[in-house]
C-alpha cells in the first residue's frame, strides 16, 4: 500500500469567495476519483478547519495497492482531467510526500 499525500496553496489573487468554491471543487473533483481509477483504495481531501499556523490551504489524503497504482492514477484520464481543470489553475504551490506503508 502506498500513501499520497499533497499539499496544495492556492493563488494569492483569488478572493475569499473564489478560494471556498476552488476548495470545493477540488474536493468534489478528487474524491470522486474513487471507484475510477484502478488500484486507489481511499481519498479524501481537506478543505476547513485550518489553523492560522498553516501555509497550505488544501489537503489530499490518498492510499493506493501499489507503487504501480500510483503511476496509473497520475496518468488516468479522470485525474488528469481534474487536476487540469480544479487544481492547476487554481494553486500556486505543491507539496508531495508518497510512501509505502
Amino acid at each position: 500500500m502506498v500513501k499520497h499525500i499533497i499539499l496544495w496553496k492556492l493563488r494569492e489573487d483569488l478572493t475569499e469567495a473564489e478560494k471556498e468554491t476552488v476548495k470545493a471543487g477540488i474536493k468534489e473533483g478528487l474524491e470522486g476519483l474513487l471507484g475510477q481509477v484502478p488500484g486507489l483504495v481511499e481519498i479524501k481531501v481537506n478543505i476547513s478547519g485550518r489553523l492560522d499556523s498553516s501555509n497550505c490551504d488544501v489537503m489530499l489524503d490518498s492510499t493506493l495497492e501499489s507503487p504501480e497504482a500510483l503511476k496509473g492514477y497520475a496518468v488516468h484520464p479522470a485525474h488528469v482531467a481534474v487536476a487540469n481543470g480544479k487544481v492547476r489553475p487554481y494553486t500556486c504551490q505543491r507539496t508531495c510526500l508518497d510512501f509505502e506503508i
